[in-house]
């Protein structure tokens, strides 16, 4: 066998490992005894200092040190890109802090979950300060003496950098705001109205995600407090959750998470427990997800469609007609929520969270401030007090788990999936006629063959460029958030 067989054979195992990682975090948050979680956090901490020496194993640096990437066709290239850089991490960080990091986020994760649900910020803070004392340490190790957060965003979106996203924010923030003060200075829908069961929205929510190509051969919908999707490959799992009085929380959640969920079913298989058989980056990720709720799910079209299945399932609506439904699907308005914002309000979310960590990992705001600091920052941006912390500071779970760096890819999967929606217009001039019948499989077919099938075969913005024929940027989300909330509000 050639150094690179022997490379391919010992990262085939690494990634298998991983996926049962995967599958640990997926079971603490959907069927985990409550009882478990301390026994859990050593599992994880176990499991990830196995999997830290695998990525760091000396036989690695010597494998990568005997191939030739010149001589190797684009595929084997790519693996060898995305095996260099994990290889260039894991060999700065200490296997201690990785193993001590999983261990503490696992078990920050339930306390989390526990003030949350108490609404008891004092709970929570110890754990936090611990997880973010661990992530400046891991940002040291890794920035090389530059910028910390740098370092902890390239994890989630290689080569992005903090002065790059914030000067897209920059540029977004001004029409953002004046659209939303033109949509707030008006008359607003109502919101929708009713009782709506659990078990039909999860019926609905089967039905959705089917619709939009979901694989439940191959994957499972659960309930957690925060949904999210789990796994790689022919196991991919997602869950949403359920407000009897709110079912547009559990039916996006779905449509949202089966977005990433159909971007992992649908890469290649040849490159299934590969460095290409994930989504390329977070961005690229969010990209999908939000494009199949947002510019598809939540088009007139399709939610013309989706009032009459509401009515079948419910025997009501919870609106007058079609047209009353899909006002109240984009309804403005300035909530608490980052997960149930509206699409005019979504970015200012992300931005807001941006600043608040790059000031954690900085060191210019201390765990101890952090309440204060939202609180004050949400008042200024969206114009509301915070009513308590569960709709404030402990409604997100990913400080409690580590995933500093995270937060810039949402806005950047959003700049992305305007970028893709208009390529998919342009290829699909029917579109809207095949939403109003329930059928996505001309959008879902198009989002597939451009990006999803590629996995980590190319750079992040190499796969936008390459579906949308144009680099991206954040023009086409713009205007068409302009155009649909104009038309939508009248102004």
């Amino acid at each position: 066998m050639t150094a690179f067989d022997d490379l391919m054979a010992f990262q085939h195992e690494t990634e298998a490992l991983a996926q049962v990682a995967g599958r640990l975090a997926w079971d603490q948050e959907t069927v985990m005894p409550r009882g478990a979680a301390a026994q859990r956090a050593e599992e994880i901490g176990a499991l990830e200092s196995v999997l830290h020496a695998r990525r760091a194993d000396p036989r690695i640096g010597a494998w990568l040190a005997a191939i030739d990437d010149s001589g190797l066709d684009p595929v084997g290239a790519a693996k060898m890109r995305h095996i260099r850089r994990t290889y260039s991490r894991a060999v700065k960080l200490p296997e201690k802090l990785s193993a001590e990091l999983a261990r503490v986020t696992s078990r920050a994760q339930g306390i989390w979950a526990e003030a949350r649900a108490a609404d008891d910020v004092a709970h929570f803070l110890p754990v936090l300060e611990r997880v973010v004392g661990l992530k400046r340490e891991e940002a040291a190790a890794l920035a090389d003496g530059g910028d910390p957060y740098d370092a902890l965003m390239d994890d989630f979106e290689p080569d992005a950098t903090a002065a790059e996203t914030g000067a897209m924010f920059d540029r977004m923030r001004p029409r953002l705001v004046m659209l939303r003060e033109r949509v707030m200075g008006g008359p607003r829908p109502a919101p929708l109205r009713g009782h709506f069961p659990e078990a039909g929205q999860m019926k609905l929510a089967h039905e959705v995600a089917r619709h939009f190509g979901y694989d439940f051969r191959h994957g499972r919908l659960d309930k957690s407090v925060h949904p999210f999707t789990s796994g790689a490959g022919t196991d991919v799992r997602i869950t949403t959750r359920v407000d009897e009085a709110e079912p547009f929380n559990c039916l996006y959640s779905t449509i949202h998470e089966v977005g990433h969920g159909c971007y992992e079913q649908n890469i290649d298989p040849a490159f299934a427990l590969t460095p290409l058989g994930n989504g390329v980056s977070m961005g690229v990720h969010e990209s999908q997800s939000r494009i199949y709720e947002n510019q598809l799910g939540r088009s007139r079209a399709f939610t013309g469609w989706l009032f009459s299945r509401m009515q079948e399932v419910f025997g009501n609506a919870g609106a007058a007609d079609p047209e009353a439904f899909h006002a109240a699907v984009n309804r403005v308005h300035s909530g608490f929520i980052r997960t149930e914002a509206d699409e005019v309000h979504y970015n200012l979310h992300i931005m807001m969270r941006f600043d608040l960590e790059r000031q954690l990992i900085g060191g210019s705001l201390d765990v101890a401030d952090l309440e204060e600091a939202w609180n004050t920052r949400f008042a200024h941006d969206f114009g509301v007090a915070v009513d308590r912390p569960s709709n404030g500071v402990l409604q997100d779970v990913h400080w409690s788990v580590g995933l500093f760096g995270y937060f810039p890819t949402y806005a950047l999967g959003n700049v992305y999936a305007g970028c893709l929606n208009l390529a998919l217009r342009a290829a699909l001039p029917d579109l809207d006629d095949q939403l109003a019948q329930g059928h996505t499989e001309g959008a879902t077919a198009w989002l597939k063959e451009h990006v999803q099938r590629h996995g980590g075969l190319y750079p992040p913005r190499e796969v936008i460029e390459r579906a949308c024929g144009f680099a991206p940027n954040e023009g086409p989300l713009l205007d068409y958030l302009d155009a649909k909330f104009g038309a939508l509000y009248g102004v």
